[in-house]
């Protein structure tokens, strides 16, 4: 039985925690939590270019994520390999995020917003929507997926459940001190960002922290829609 950890991230591909999450995951690692992420599918479709087949991106990608967690302090990365752009909401898919919970028992977790005005990666919905779905109720209850029971995963009530990319804000997380761990796991995804300095990535990425860092005490911030857990 793996031993449980304080916060879950249920990413929907390789690096989308890292443009969501990865300042706020580093400050949590730094002070000591323990952080797994989830990556439900093998980004295998993520490329422009025509001479990439899907396995050796699925292949490459899967290193790239395991170097930002690494970077970033993540406990532990775990890859279900959903293939790109064909996720489901199923009993499945959803039974395995029932699963992990119960396994890491996690306080907080962390995802995708489940929807965006007008355009929001399908995958992303889905992952979110699952995601939901497992904290609540199926995670807490007993007589959800009983056969769990069988193999020892007790009920779990996860606290609170952080939501990046939402449009209606109310949480932010000052990653003044972890920016630059956060742009250099975001750099790990070399197939998807270029190293090149002349992309601007930085600056772009400096820029959009400081926006929503507005009104607080401190220059940068992640933003989620925050949700408590109370039953």
């Amino acid at each position: 039985m793996s031993k449980p950890a304080q916060v879950m991230v249920v990413t929907p591909h390789p690096d989308d925690a890292e443009f969501g999450v990865a300042g706020t995951v580093a400050r949590w690692t730094g002070e000591g939590k323990d952080v797994i992420y989830v990556v439900c599918t093998n980004g295998d479709k993520g490329t422009n270019d025509t001479n990439m087949k899907p396995d050796e991106l699925a292949r490459i990608r899967e290193q790239e994520q395991l170097a930002a967690a690494k970077l970033l302090g993540v406990k532990e990365v775990v890859f279900l390999r959903y293939p790109d752009q064909a996720l489901e909401d199923t009993p499945e898919f959803r039974k395995e995020i029932v699963r992990l919970i119960r396994m890491y028992r996690p306080e907080i977790v962390i995802t995708a917003a489940p929807s965006r005005r007008y355009i929001w990666h399908r995958d992303h919905r889905i992952t979110s929507r699952v995601t939901l779905d497992a904290v609540f109720p199926y995670a807490r209850d007993f007589l959800a997926y009983p056969d769990l029971l069988e193999q020892g995963l007790q009920p779990h009530k996860v606290k609170e459940v952080l939501l990046w990319g939402a449009e209606e804000l109310n949480y932010r997380s000052n990653i003044t001190d972890t920016f630059d761990i956060k742009i250099a796991a975001l750099r790990c995804h070399k197939s998807q960002i270029s190293d090149n300095p002349s992309t601007g990535l930085e600056e772009r990425m400096r820029e959009r922290h400081k926006m929503l860092a507005e009104g607080e005490d401190y220059e940068l911030a992640e933003a989620f829609h925050r949700v408590e857990i109370r039953w």
